[in-house]
């Protein structure tokens, strides 16, 4: 079982949520809160803050990717072969209505082939507090054999 995976199951969302930013610093700058996380699926929310606001006053497209980039790994690394790492690759986004609320981002990874390896397509759709998809985006992930991605850091951690 993924490490990540492992420590979300045993200190839950609001613990975890804080220690992925501990992890990946730059992750925190987004606030997210995980609200589920297991193999083939991950759900995070974002609050609405000015921190994560444009010029005109919407959430910016790059809080948004902040947001599919996090929701999209650590959806990869509890849904890869064990013994397996993964590094992004590529992402591709589309923004599709302005996005004035908190919101919802969701990875699923049902129908990928994780034992495929290589480059995998992982999709992520995030929706406002309306239901209306306002991004979406594709993020090629390249799964590979090899030693656990997580760092020494995180292993303190869990």
């Amino acid at each position: 079982m993924s490490q990540l995976l492992t420590m979300y199951n045993s200190v839950g969302n609001a613990a975890f949520s804080g220690m992925i930013g501990q992890i990946a610093p730059f992750f925190s700058t987004i606030n997210a809160q995980f609200t589920e996380l297991r193999p083939n699926f991950a759900e995070i929310t974002m609050p609405f803050r000015r921190e994560v606001t444009n010029h005109l006053g919407t959430v910016h497209a790059i809080a948004m990717c902040n947001m599919a980039e996090l929701v999209a790994g650590t959806m990869t690394d509890a849904s890869i072969p064990a013994g397996c790492r993964w590094i992004p690759k590529a992402m591709s986004v589309q923004y599709l209505a302005k996005a004035k609320t908190d919101l919802r981002a969701v990875s699923s990874g049902e129908g990928l082939d994780w034992a495929a390896g290589g480059d995998i397509e992982v999709p992520v759709d995030v929706f406002d507090t309306h239901g209306v998809k306002v991004f979406s985006a594709k993020i090629t992930m390249n799964v590979r054999p090899g030693d656990l991605v997580l760092s020494e850091d995180a292993r303190k951690l869990g």
